[in-house]
């Protein structure tokens, strides 16, 4: 049993998590022809957008209901009314997804009657969907708002009637937080090689991979799963829950559908992308494609490859709990010394990992720790740079928000072919670290002449 050890500082002097709101906002992102709308503050809306733009490095879909001082004190409720309507009015969207901040939250403000009075006030837009999250700033993290989301979108847009009529090789999948563009893209491909399809809540590549469209903008998100397929999960005939933080959304799509789920924590290292492959072979009734084999394969060589470079390394961790799971566990497969493990706040899974202690904390835990214990790698997000900076050790970027690396987006981790690939840029990271170490070079090295050498003037 892992020790969970909480932070007794009055404050997070360097900041590790991104707030609820965050997180909900990212998944109705994975959402086709969808807005969020955050009841909050104007500041609070174009802050969370700029971390969404600098990370994604795409435009983004993203409305607040502009709370001020006074209908602080009085009340907004008009102001959610008002702008559900302009959003129906202007954008046409088939989702709205309504998220309180930690601003409405503190306030005490009825999400679900000032629904009903837009409801009553404005019927012409029955046809549009309102899914309402309660995700205070003040709890959680980015991976618990994502969470809460998931869950009620499902409660919102899944049939609550399970159906016979199934469609024997659709499969739904719960995509956790920590899954970039990439990753969905992998999951995609790893299930249709079963001959299989995937319905993806959310479904984040279709909608932030970075592609563009014939109309070259659109001010709702284009791309991401239909409400058409979300109605849909319950003609599967399973659905694959990845990430620990969704198995409360897991259990309501069980209760609404009755499809069976299927739970993995990650699908970082080999023993997590063999436990998904057996399910797909098992759920499909095929054998394990030729292609996946040779994936595998391909792994194995490169942990053997990469053994002697990063077994005994002393790694530093921080990132939200499913990431973080997912790369402790990478770490032991690989014979890494994992010094500390800092998770953003308290999630589902983090006992059960292999290793002595886990602290919920900020990057400042992290960079005594990693001073303390002469950490040889670090891996966080790209707050951690002026951390790996002043300690003088190489950052493996990951997690969110990325906005000092082109294309971290759209990174894949998971998998046999991502963990390869992350097990590459481990290795080449503390490589290229022990070549930085200066040698002892003669003066043939160190950028003289040979006129300076000498001081006979060459013609």
């Amino acid at each position: 049993m892992t020790e969970i050890i909480l932070s007794n500082k009055a404050l997070a002097v360097n900041p590790l998590k991104i707030s609820q709101p965050v997180g909900a906002s990212l998944a109705f992102l994975g959402l086709a022809r969808t807005m969020p709308l955050e009841h909050g503050a104007r500041g609070c809306a174009s802050f969370n957008k700029l971390f969404f733009m600098r990370h994604f490095a795409e435009p983004i879909a993203l409305q607040t209901t502009a709370m001020d001082q006074v209908t602080t004190v009085i009340g907004a409720d008009d102001n959610v009314v008002e702008a559900l309507a302009t959003i129906c009015e202007i954008n046409a969207p088939e989702v709205i997804g309504l998220i309180t901040t930690g601003l409405s939250e503190t306030q005490g403000a009825d999400i679900p009657r000032t629904i009903r009075a837009f409801r009553d006030a404005y019927p012409s837009c029955d046809s549009v969907a309102v899914v309402p999250v309660n995700a205070t700033d003040a709890q959680g993290c980015l991976e618990s708002g994502f969470a809460l989301a998931v869950e009620a979108i499902v409660a919102s847009l899944v049939p609550p009637t399970p159906t016979t009529v199934k469609r024997p090789n659709q499969v739904n999948v719960l995509a956790g937080s920590m899954l970039t563009p990439g990753d969905i893209e992998a999951i995609r491909d790893w299930i249709e090689a079963f001959g299989l399809t995937a319905v993806i809540l959310p479904d984040v590549a279709d909608s932030l991979d970075g592609h563009m469209i014939d109309e070259g903008f659109s001010t709702l998100t284009y791309g991401g799963t239909t409400v058409e397929a979300i109605q849909a999960m319950g003609e599967s005939v399973a659905t694959l829950v990845i990430g620990r933080s969704l198995d409360r959304a897991a259990l309501l799509l069980r209760a609404r559908t009755g499809v069976p789920d299927h739970h993995f924590p990650g699908l970082i290292g080999l023993a997590a992308c063999d436990a998904f492959t057996l399910a797909l072979s098992k759920i499909s009734g095929r054998p394990v494609p030729p292609r996946i084999e040779r994936r595998r394969s391909q792994l194995q060589d490169a942990m053997v490859d990469c053994h002697f470079p990063l077994a005994g390394s002393r790694i530093a961790l921080a990132a939200d709990p499913d990431l973080l799971g997912g790369l402790v566990h990478l770490s032991a497969e690989m014979g890494m010394e994992v010094i500390t493990a800092i998770a953003s706040a308290k999630g589902r899974g983090l006992n059960d990992l292999p290793i002595g202690c886990v602290r919920i904390g900020d990057l400042e835990d992290l960079e005594r720790a990693a001073r303390d214990f002469n950490a040889d790698l670090i891996v966080t997000n790209s707050h951690g740079a002026p951390v790996a900076a002043r300690l003088g050790v190489p950052l493996l970027r990951a997690g969110f928000p990325l906005y000092d690396v082109h294309g971290g987006h759209a990174q894949t981790w998971v998998g046999y072919g991502g963990t390869r690939q992350t097990l590459f840029h481990l290795a080449n990271l503390l490589a290229a670290h022990h070549r930085e170490i200066a040698p002892h070079r003669s003066v043939f090295w160190q950028g003289t002449t040979r006129e300076q050498e000498t001081g006979v003037r060459l013609c």
